[in-house]
């Protein structure tokens, strides 16, 4: 059986179409069984209906019981092998770690443990990388737990910080990195379990 991917996305979805173009010319093999975007404005929703993925809204919720509750009914209609963050900038419920445990995967544009953590995201990560002096950046994947962006690393990419770089040059660079890690690790994380009987896709 081909394994199930859901994908979260706030923003645009740039890995998100990546995993749907990696899929596409058979790279990756899997099928999405949804996309829960964070609002109605994500552009990542667009690439889900270009591409028949059923969408999920989940709105900012004053109830975090209820956001967290609300995560885990799409989640159990989806029902996913796999839950894979591309640029979803909330934690995930301790809920939903618990009902999914090793099962909810997130990509991060720093070489982790390095500029990893609450209010690392986005541009601020690149600045930061450039305000350090550091003279290598890049992406990374790992697992999600109970605290931001400190699960088991599955895979990195490095590349060169340039003596021009700006946060936003610097950004488009590592992006170019993410669009080919992620697919290569999600696809050997699935090979790696499927190994395994008793592993828990």
């Amino acid at each position: 059986m081909i394994p199930s991917i859901v994908v979260a996305a706030s923003g645009g979805g740039t890995n998100f179409q990546a995993l749907i173009d990696a899929a596409a010319r058979e790279e990756l093999s899997v099928r999405f069984s949804g996309l829960i975007a964070g609002s109605e404005n994500a552009g990542a929703i667009k690439r889900a209906e270009k591409n028949g993925i059923p969408i999920f809204i989940l709105p900012r919720q004053n109830d975090a019981a209820a956001e967290a509750q609300r995560m885990l009914d799409i989640l159990e209609a989806c029902k996913p092998d796999l839950i894979v963050l591309a640029g979803w900038l909330r934690k995930i419920p301790a809920s939903v770690l618990k009902r999914y445990p090793d099962q909810i995967i997130n990509i991060h544009p720093s070489l982790l443990p390095k500029f990893g953590g609450k209010g690392f995201y986005g541009l601020k990560v690149h600045e930061a990388v450039l305000e350090a002096g550091e003279t290598e950046s890049g992406c990374t994947v790992h697992m999600v737990n109970e605290a931001y962006d400190e699960g088991h690393v599955l895979g990195q990419r490095r590349i060169p910080v340039l003596p021009d770089d700006s946060p936003q040059s610097l950004a488009s660079r590592v992006l170019e990195q993410e669009h080919q890690l992620y697919p290569a690790c999600i696809r050997q994380l699935l090979q790696e379990r499927v190994s395994k009987p008793n592993a828990i896709l």
